[in-house]
């Protein structure tokens, strides 16, 4: 499978970096890329790494995102990960760098559009 990567600027000028397919040793590469890419350009607010239309993610994909935040911080840019699908959720918080990319929250379809409501609240 390959890999696209789309880039959009967002209210408040960070550059969100949304993957779409699979993150491995073949592809890696493309995602460090575009991070550099986004550096070279400037310094945004922000760099938001939105991974939910990512499908697998291995140790190369990993590294890739570790390297590109380091990038980012050198720069003196947060990046963060933003609505990590379940697969690189869990990926994250097995290698226990969740907390490095801002701990987001798995991204559910539909979770946005209905909220939670709790029994007795």
């Amino acid at each position: 499978m390959s890999l696209s990567i789309l880039q959009t600027v967002r209210p408040g000028g960070a550059i969100e970096i949304a993957p779409r397919g699979e993150i491995d040793v073949d592809t890696a590469y493309e995602v460090k890329e575009a991070i550099a890419e986004v550096l070279a350009k400037g310094r945004p607010a922000r760099i938001e790494l939105n991974m939910r239309l990512v499908t697998f993610i291995d140790s190369v994909g990993i590294s890739a995102m570790v390297a590109g935040f380091q990038t980012a911080e050198v720069s003196g840019v947060k990046l963060v990960v933003t609505e990590p699908s379940r697969f690189v959720h869990r990926q994250l918080w097995v290698t226990g760098l969740l907390g490095l990319f801002g701990a987001p929250e798995p991204y559910y379809a539909g979770a946005a559009a209905t909220p939670e409501v709790l029994p007795g609240a």
